[in-house]
């Protein structure tokens, strides 16, 4: 299996992800951005998950809900550039702290034996990208990209 790698440099607001997938460009563009599946590879393992709006186009949005026993965690953002197979551009905002948003670039990478999903976030502040880190994103990111690579090989 392929490892996410995670890097947040102390001191700066960003946070890229990165992960390779035996896949093509096309393919993983398609399951990361059809609505009907999201609902089998975001967010960490255990977590229920509804998807209220996910329209995947400049100027689209989204908003989907993870809940457990615990509570709810709202999402939601807009698309801002999307090219099929090679970029999304979009904002990104927990609804628990309203108005701290979020810019994501997610980059998909033809290599040599399949395609490097890259995702590089921008937070509003230092503080606020200290605050993700430290809520325990790193376990949920890796869950994500091992869910995201299972349903890669499920879907072909």
């Amino acid at each position: 299996m392929n490892a996410t790698t995670i890097s947040a440099p102390e001191g700066t607001p960003f946070v890229e992800v990165t992960r390779e997938f035996d896949a093509t460009p096309a393919q993983l563009f398609k399951v990361t951005t059809d609505p009907n599946l999201l609902t089998e590879w975001l967010g960490p393992r255990g977590l229920d998950m509804t998807v209220e709006t996910y329209d995947v186009r400049p100027g689209g949005s989204y908003r989907y809900i993870h809940h457990d026993e615990s509570g709810e965690y709202a999402f939601r953002g807009v698309f801002h550039t999307v090219e099929q197979d090679k970029l999304v551009i979009q904002t990104f905002e927990w609804e628990g702290a309203p108005g701290d948003v979020c810019l994501e670039k997610a980059s998909y990478e033809p290599t040599e034996t399949g395609v490097r999903l890259h995702t590089r976030s921008v937070f509003s502040s230092v503080q606020s990208r200290d605050q993700f880190v430290a809520s325990g994103m790193e376990v949920g990111l890796r869950d994500s990209m091992d869910r995201l690579a299972e349903l890669v090989t499920k879907e072909g």
